[in-house]
């Protein structure tokens, strides 16, 4: 029988390894993964390389993961917003590698590699720095960039309703990143926050299958990160 409900998270985050590359979902909020990173904490694991559309709010989720020095490169569109403390800081010192990425570019950079496409031609980033020592080729007169795929390791990512199966449905903008870092990981860890039982989910409206993921944990009241951030709550 199918069943990748795994009881804690610590079981969910424990094959994460040193030197890893994780993809972390959230698109705001409603997409961060803030229980399994805080997993990831717990557990350990340095040396990572995250691929994110940010690097975290406040000091709580990936800011924190961030904070503890586990994370050794950032591949991200947006590494400083109006609630980033901790990256810039460790950033500026030296202590942290970036790789910046335009939002558009990085989602297909992850649905590419999901889909089995090594590289692909794009006009962002056309002659600008981003552009830099990177290969470029023209189509119809108009000049291209050559970005390559990304695959991770892992992928942490938020869901709505799982079952146990591995199905998945997701809640507003966590639908932006989640579902193709999904495809785009060697073990894809769901938390939601509705476990159901399997034919609860209309097939017709499961968004990621469970083909492609592994472990489901449920967190019935995943924490809010907009009021961790706002009462200034540091995980670390």
């Amino acid at each position: 029988m199918i069943n990748k409900i795994v009881k804690s998270i610590s079981e969910a985050v424990k094959e994460i390894h040193d030197g890893a590359i994780v993809m972390i979902g959230g698109f705001g909020e409603a997409g961060s993964p803030i229980e399994l990173i805080h997993g990831l904490i717990d557990h350990g694991a340095k040396d990572l390389t995250v691929v994110s559309n940010n690097t975290g709010s406040g000091h709580v989720g990936l800011a924190a993961l961030i904070e503890n020095r586990q994370v050794a490169k950032t591949i991200c569109s947006f590494p400083r917003t109006a609630n980033s403390k901790v990256f810039p800081e460790l950033y500026h010192a030296g202590e942290i590698e970036l790789e910046l990425v335009p939002q558009g570019t990085l989602a297909e950079r992850i649905r590419a590699g999901g889909a089995g496409i090594p590289a692909f031609y794009t006009p962002a980033s056309v002659n600008t720095p981003l552009a830099k020592g990177k290969e470029s080729r023209m189509f119809n007169g108009q000049e291209y960039v050559l970005e390559y795929g990304i695959i991770a390791d892992f992928a942490l990512v938020k869901a709505e309703t799982a079952d146990r199966y591995g199905n998945l449905l997701y809640h507003a903008t966590a639908r932006n990143f989640g579902p193709i870092m999904c495809t785009a990981a060697n073990t894809t860890i769901i938390q939601a926050k509705n476990i159901v039982e399997p034919g609860m989910i209309d097939p017709e409206t499961v968004v990621t299958p469970g083909i492609f993921v592994q472990k489901v944990i449920e967190v019935t009241n995943p924490a809010d990160e907009s009021k961790l951030v706002e009462e200034n709550i540091s995980y670390i």
